[in-house]
């Protein structure tokens, strides 16, 4: 009994001329892999929470069940950290650009958006204060001055920081967003 799924003879010709499930442009998606340190961070978090948890669970065994609420409320809070840590970045769909930071999100229709490129200039590093010479992705828009609005990406964030190959390809992955979708409005 042949088992065509297992072999490496079928032929591929027969593939689909379907979109792919990820191939649909009104969800939201974010042009690149988040970096190590940020998923570092998040499963230090995760980690971190799992202890509290456990506390909280021996909290509750012991008899002190507001008093594991408090503790359960703090593993919670962690886990949420962790998952809002791993959310954030530049998100692209066909209705416009989301910036997402740890406690705010800005969404620009791209009816707004007068052009996204990348310049060379001062950029925050690791987004602290001090600054370096890098690269960064800026939005201009309609309704502000490019001065009043903050880069999308840098080289020097946490997502890109020693991975220079990785900021040019999100950076050109959400210019050629820009580029189709910005024309059309």
């Amino acid at each position: 009994m042949p088992l065509p799924f297992l072999t490496a003879d079928r032929t591929f010709d027969a593939a689909s001329e379907s979109p792919l499930p990820y191939d649909d442009r009104d969800r939201w998606r974010r042009p690149y892999r988040p970096g190590p340190g940020r998923v570092g961070g998040a499963a230090l978090g995760l980690l971190l929470s799992s202890f509290v948890l456990f506390g909280a669970v021996l909290i509750a065994l012991t008899g002190s069940v507001s008093s594991a609420g408090v503790v359960l409320a703090l593993a919670l809070a962690v886990i949420a950290s962790a998952l809002r840590l791993l959310r954030m970045g530049v998100w692209v769909s066909a209705h416009g650009l989301r910036q997402v930071s740890f406690l705010l999100t800005r969404t620009v229709p791209w009816k707004r958006v007068v052009s996204v490129r990348t310049a060379q200039q001062p950029v925050r590093w690791l987004g602290l204060p001090r600054t370096v010479q890098g690269q960064a992705l800026t939005l201009v828009r309609k309704d502000r001055a490019p001065a009043d609005t903050p880069p999308l990406l840098t080289s020097h964030g946490l997502d890109f920081l020693n991975r220079p190959a990785a900021f040019d390809r999100a950076a050109d992955t959400v210019e050629a967003w820009a580029a189709e979708y910005g024309r059309g409005a």
